[in-house]
């Protein structure tokens, strides 16, 4: 397979490849380009140019262009899912469902686009104004380099393609060197749709050569989901140039059930917000904070329900737990865990690994003081159970973490939710439920180590395009 370089599928400029294996079986799905910097500069250049072309077609079009898109993505979607389901290790039906999310997500940004009105100020607002009449526009920001991560391609896809291209912006498409063969395919069926040479790339460009695009000055906004390492990184290379950045960062979020909460309710919402694409996701729920009288009832029925899924091959539709997205992911987590039951931790369940499988594993009487209360993220299906005994104490230990992407508690009485709610120190907080919850149209972002702007159609056109000021001065 190829990349996508203006409008061509094309070789790397030193014609290495490498190659992408399925992290299941070990076996060698394709080999794919080793993008160069010269690689990375023949697409920026490219850019620049497609942009000012796509541009000019007006919002209307350029719908009507993705709309096409959309159509191909229907036709192509089996095709879609198995490569995605090859590719990154998650279970086909999970596959199957990020694919039926590309027209849920394109078509929240399609339709925004046309309501995405200017504002005016009108004269007389302020004194010595009262003849002028101000008109705030905005404007295409330019070009956009989308980085986007293993986990969920396509999701993330969605939430960086869609809005820079209905806002009138070129975008570089830059994968994970682990899965990018979705993504290829995506962006080649952009290009069919008719969005224009340049103004939609998609780049194989493993690990610093990405750089070279991020600190190309005619990129104009990086945005950015991966580690907080990474991003961090990131803005560092982009204040250079004063890139414009919008980073979704780590996360480890606090599942709290309170006293009075419903503790089956809980551990349902466990398996979703946990288990999905086998743990790995920035904002699964990943410390379980259980009120010491909930405690060995919420353990004993959290291991009776995980034991229930089903662990095999990713391409098999009864498999509900894959494997990681490499058998590096595994030993990582593998690690993480033996750390946490040196540090107090028990494991109840699971606890092995094999290659790049990981078992589902329950943990319970970690410590409040442990790593993984607090900065530790486990990016794999593990539940470290720990233990508290008032709000207060809760809530402190769900603040003690460095990130605060999302958050989530578990109570009956609906003041103590909302009390709880709005003092976690998080960008989301979900009441009853999981907080591995993203919806297209929220506006989707974390506090502290947790990334800097949103995402989301509520949001997303505010980071995609620039404010610009017409002023009719003595109009009146």
């Amino acid at each position: 397979m190829k990349m996508v370089i203006n409008g061509k599928y094309v070789d790397s400029e030193s014609g290495k490849t490498f190659d992408v294996t399925n992290p299941a079986t070990g076996a060698v799905i394709e080999s794919v380009p080793r993008a160069t910097e010269a690689d990375v500069k023949s697409a920026v250049d490219a850019a620049v140019e497609g942009q000012k072309i796509w541009a000019e077609f007006p919002v209307w079009k350029r719908a009507e262009v993705l709309k096409k898109f959309l159509q191909l993505v229907e036709v192509n979607k089996d095709d879609l899912a198995q490569t995605l389901c090859a590719e990154n290790g998650k279970p086909i039906r999970e596959a199957q469902a990020e694919i039926g999310n590309i027209p849920i997500g394109f078509s929240g940004f399609m339709e925004h686009a046309k309501h995405y009105y200017g504002s005016i100020i009108p004269q007389g607002t302020e004194q010595g104004q009262d003849t002028n009449l101000q008109l705030i526009t905005r404007e295409p920001i330019g070009v956009v380099a989308c980085v986007i991560p293993f986990n969920f391609p396509c999701d993330l896809f969605d939430q960086k393609v869609a809005p820079a291209l209905m806002m009138g912006n070129a975008a570089i498409v830059l994968p994970s060197s682990d899965n990018p063969l979705t993504l290829l395919k995506l962006t080649g069926l952009l290009c069919e749709a008719g969005v224009p040479n340049g103004a939609i790339q998609c780049l194989t460009a493993p690990g610093a050569v990405k750089e070279a695009a991020i600190t190309d000055p005619r990129v104009h906004l990086v945005t950015l989901t991966g580690s907080t390492e990474v991003g961090i990184s990131t803005a560092r290379l982009c204040a250079d140039n004063l890139t414009h950045t919008a980073l979704e960062l780590g996360g480890n979020d606090a599942f709290i059930v309170m006293e009075d909460g419903d503790v089956d309710l809980a551990v349902e919402e466990l398996v979703w917000g946990r288990m999905y694409n086998t743990g790995q996701v920035c904002c699964a729920s990943k410390r379980f904070l259980i009120h010491n009288s909930l405690k060995d009832e919420f353990a004993e029925k959290a291991v009776a329900r995980i034991k229930r899924l089903k662990v095999g091959q990713p391409d098999d539709p009864d498999t509900e737990i894959g494997c990681l997205i490499s058998e590096k992911a595994a030993v990582k987590v593998e690690a993480q865990v033996n750390k946490t039951v040196e540090q107090g931790g028990k494991i109840i369940l699971g606890g092995h690994r094999d290659g790049a499988f990981y078992e589902p594993t329950v943990i319970v009487d970690v410590p409040a003081d442990a790593d993984v209360a607090s900065d530790m993220e486990i990016f794999g299906p593990v539940v470290p159970i720990i233990g508290f005994d008032t709000e207060e104490e809760a809530i402190a230990i769900a603040n003690r973490s460095r990130f605060g992407l999302s958050s989530c508690v578990f109570t009956r009485d609906q003041k103590t939710a909302f009390r709880v709610a709005s003092k976690m120190e998080a960008g989301g907080a979900v009441i009853n439920g999981a907080s591995f919850f993203r919806a297209f149209e929220q506006p989707f972002g974390g506090y502290k180590d947790s990334g800097i702007g949103t995402e989301g159609v509520f949001s997303t056109f505010n980071e995609m395009t620039r404010s610009k000021t017409i002023v009719l001065k003595n109009i009146f």
